[in-house]
């Protein structure tokens, strides 16, 4: 039987689990210094590829948590990690932010200009969306059938403290209503973040455990990679909409404050 004390990683989704918007739970401080204090290690992990690492260190310290960009493992690098092995001599349009389209020329990649000079589409969760981008898009997937089309992440939409706003899964179908295209897709619930941040964490996937708010991409990513899975119900998924799902995670719990009293349990 699985044990929350035999976790030895921790991976944990950030809106939703440890904040939501611009609001820290407040178990977060806490439950992050008894980790580090019990001997086990954590890493942020985030779908959100509308924000580089650097921008998740500048939130946190706003937040009141020290954090290095080493700390976050991000869609948008899993996705970069991909182009690189898969499509490195493509030149890509992206719909995305320019944090997005940074990360992949850091990354020694080529980011278009124009969507004329493209011959690859990547699609990200873009809060500087344009008519134009949107338009950029439906046009190359159209009159290019054969381009490759990635998207970084299926997430529908994104929390706020007033609800929740369009994220690049609602951009997906938007789009796929236009072209009757649709993408392949790099972050969460796919295997491969969860694999990138174990190996950089230093852990086996059966000691490493995703902790997070949604059930079709942070558990089922969770249970693609042979991780521990933990749904936390402090953000977008009820206890109701657990028990319709056919993900299962291995524990729910009401927030990841309750991660706390098994780490003292595993030091007696």
């Amino acid at each position: 039987m699985k044990s929350l004390s035999d976790i030895s990683l921790f991976l944990f989704d950030m809106d939703g689990t440890l904040y939501l918007g611009e609001k820290l739970f407040p178990f977060t401080k806490e439950l992050l210094r008894a980790i580090r204090e019990s001997g086990r290690n954590y890493l942020y992990i985030t779908n959100n590829s509308s924000k580089g690492a650097s921008d998740y260190v500048k939130k946190l310290a706003r937040l009141g948590i020290a954090a290095a960009e080493d700390e976050f493992v991000t869609s948008a690098q899993a996705t970069a990690k991909y182009l690189r092995e898969n499509l490195s001599e493509k030149k890509f349009f992206v719909m995305g932010t320019e944090s997005l389209k940074s990360e992949f020329t850091k990354s020694g990649l080529t980011v278009a200009e124009e969507a004329d000079e493209a011959d690859a589409v990547v699609l990200g969760f873009d809060t500087e969306l344009t008519f134009k981008k949107l338009d950029d898009v439906c046009r190359l997937l159209a009159t290019k059938p054969d381009i490759p089309y990635i998207a970084t992440h299926p997430d529908m939409v994104c929390p706020t403290e007033y609800g929740s706003v369009p994220d690049c899964g609602s951009f997906i179908d938007m789009i796929y209503n236009a072209v009757k295209r649709r993408p392949v897709i790099i972050g969460k619930p796919e295997p491969e973040m969860i694999i990138l941040a174990a190996e950089r964490g230093g852990a086996p996937l059966t000691r490493t455990a995703v902790v997070g708010d949604r059930l079709y991409t942070d558990v089922k990513s969770g249970v693609n990679a042979g991780a521990v899975s933990v749904l936390v119900l402090s953000g977008e998924t009820s206890r109701e909409d657990a028990a319709k799902s056919d993900v299962l995670p291995d524990f729910i719990l009401g927030d990841a404050g309750e991660i706390i009293p098994c780490l003292t349990e595993a030091a007696k």
